[in-house]
């Protein structure tokens, strides 16, 4: 297939087959980007990760799917081996979005019926939800695989700066996870001329949300908090991302982006919007 300049161009989505990540995919995908997306899937799911690459390639664009756990090094040194060779060596990665949601939902001081989070249990949540950025830039630069004027996304979210039941150990990545944005902006703005930011979603019905205890009052209040009347979703997100993607998006870099719709600088639960 001949593919024109911008067809050339790789994003590499950390977390593809479900949420932020899979609508990231697909949009990017819309937008001429081909995807390189790293998941953890298991065999009852992965006719949904099937269906995305469909997707994608609806688009006459290239889709490589790795099934790994992103945290992983010994997996990550090899998928970086296998992008070095399918990219023939060049510097072609244009995009990366880190949105890998795995994390210990456990409180630090538990009542006598729950378990108090472990060591193990907060150095994995931070490692897969905020380190795990920094290592997978370091090995797409250290390879040579990272274009100038890239864009680099991660997923944060409130809990970055607000407390949420059980949600200690993920805030902690969270907030983390941002002051790693931050640091990334200046070094590579440097050399490659690259942007860094932070994306925060408003509240999203995804299945990480689930997970979390009391879910179906944050959704409740969300909904009712939001200006807009309703939910973030991930295609909300997504299109913002394909927005900073553009030309001259390269000079918003080092912060927070709000792709929530207003809902997170509103204090109060107003009335429901009429229809």
């Amino acid at each position: 297939m001949k593919r024109n300049d911008k067809q050339e161009y790789w994003a590499l989505i950390l977390g593809a087959s479900s949420g932020f990540g899979e609508a990231t995919a697909l949009k990017l995908a819309s937008d001429g980007f081909n995807i390189l997306g790293v998941h953890l899937d298991r065999q009852a799911t992965m006719p949904n990760v099937e269906r995305i690459i469909k997707e994608i390639k609806s688009n006459d664009v290239e889709a490589v799917f790795f099934n790994a756990n992103a945290a992983d090094e010994f997996k990550r040194n090899e998928i970086i081996s296998e992008i070095k060779i399918l990219l023939n060596e060049k510097p072609l990665v244009k995009v990366i979005m880190h949105s890998l949601a795995f994390g210990t939902l456990k409180p630090f001081v538990p009542n006598e019926s729950e378990q108090a989070i472990t060591k193990a249990q907060m150095e994995m949540t931070l490692d897969v939800m905020a380190h795990s950025l920094v290592y997978w830039v370091q090995d797409v630069v250290a390879n040579n695989l990272l274009t100038n004027k890239a864009r680099i996304f991660a997923m944060t979210s409130s809990g970055s700066h607000s407390a949420i039941p059980y949600y200690g150990a993920v805030s902690a990545a969270k907030s983390s996870l941002e002051s790693h944005v931050r640091q990334l902006s200046v070094e590579l703005g440097y050399k490659y001329g690259a942007s860094v930011n932070s994306i925060m979603a408003g509240v999203t019905d995804t299945p990480a949300l689930r997970k979390i205890p009391g879910n179906l009052e944050m959704i409740d209040i969300a909904q009712r908090k939001n200006p807009h009347g309703r939910l973030t979703t991930p295609e909300d997100v997504a299109k913002v991302i394909s927005l900073l993607c553009k030309d001259g998006g390269e000079w918003i870099s080092g912060g927070l982006i709000h792709a929530d719709g207003g809902e997170d600088i509103v204090n109060y639960v107003g009335q429901e919007k009429k229809s």
